[in-house]
């Protein structure tokens, strides 16, 4: 295992700045016990996963790969692993990263016929010198790995497909807020560490070869263990183009809160982004004294928190409002 690899993008601004977890969240007391947050309604069942890992003895790192496991795996979920919506070509393409409380991290991108692709990304960052792998060669090591190849098109996504092919009728789809309920989950466990991964099938219809911001550190996940993690979910390109979760993790990092800090990634990508208004972006966060919050642009997003040995899915709160 690859444990000396780290992942240091904005550590050493941190210090250099002279704040310390301590600092940043003054004289709170942690929330006792693990605190496992998640996209969406279906991560009320990655979290209850996940939480029987933790309670088994797994580690949080182990608790956030089987947790959205089982989402992957899922062929009634449409836009994560097999039964994944596919590409304007009719191909099921998948992104995944995951990250631990280390910084070490692995990825894949444009991974084709593996159902797990959060656990091929474990992989990755476990047994080679590597961050990402892509394509033909991701593919090539997670068959050597020892993952099975499979079909992820399923019956039910070729025929929506057809459909929404013909009625493009040639053109490439419109930037909306559809397709993009990616699921990312990040962990703390009880002795306080954290750890996260993300993983999607991308948004339905894109270019093939397309790539989001699921699988890449810093934008889709970021995790540190001294201050918290955020993962996201909505249209990738904005959320790439301002390093939403690392940006969430920084202002954590600098005394705002959970919540404070996603409210106000969304806002900068509001500001940057011309067509704002047309997409959903949503990031949920955790601190290391296992605070949570969440925001989105659009209404309509939630999230699961599994706290207190209680799963409960929260309404985020939202910058349009109808």
């Amino acid at each position: 295992m690859n444990s000396r690899r780290r992942f240091l993008t904005l550590s050493a601004l941190g210090s250099a700045t002279g704040f310390s977890a301590l600092s940043a969240f003054g004289q709170k007391k942690p929330v006792d016990g693990p605190v496992i947050l998640s996209t969406w309604n279906m991560g009320l069942r990655a979290n209850d996963r996940a939480y029987e890992v933790l309670q088994s003895g797994g580690s949080v790192l182990d608790c956030v790969e089987k947790g959205v496991n089982i989402i992957e795996s899922d062929p009634n979920v449409g836009t994560v692993g097999i039964g994944g919506f596919p590409d304007i070509d009719g191909n099921v393409t998948l992104d995944a990263c995951i990250m631990d409380q280390n910084q070490s991290c692995g990825s894949v991108a444009f991974l084709q016929h593996i159902v797990n692709p959060v656990s091929v990304a474990r992989k990755v960052m476990e047994n080679t010198k590597h961050v990402m792998l892509v394509g033909e060669g991701a593919l090539k090591f997670a068959l050597e790995q020892g993952f099975k190849r499979e079909m992820l098109l399923t019956e039910k996504r070729l025929a929506a497909w057809k459909n929404r092919k013909k009625e493009l009728d040639g053109q490439i789809p419109e930037i909306n807020v559809e397709n993009h309920d990616t699921i990312g989950m990040v962990a703390r466990d009880a002795d306080g560490n954290l750890s996260g991964c993300c993983t999607t099938s991308g948004a339905g219809m894109k270019l093939h070869g397309r790539v989001g911001d699921s699988p890449i550190i810093g934008a889709g996940l970021y995790v540190d263990n001294d201050v918290g993690a955020a993962t996201a979910t909505g249209w990738g390109e904005a959320v790439i183009e301002n390093a939403g979760s690392a940006m969430v993790v920084e202002l954590m990092r600098h005394g705002r809160s959970p919540q404070e800090a996603c409210e106000e990634i969304v806002k900068r990508i509001a500001n940057k982004f011309e067509r704002w208004k047309d997409i959903q972006v949503g990031f949920i966060a955790l601190n290391k004294a296992g605070e949570t919050g969440g925001f989105a642009i659009q209404e309509g997003f939630t999230y699961a928190r599994h706290s207190g040995g209680q799963n409960e899915a929260i309404k985020s709160k939202s910058l349009l409002r109808k």
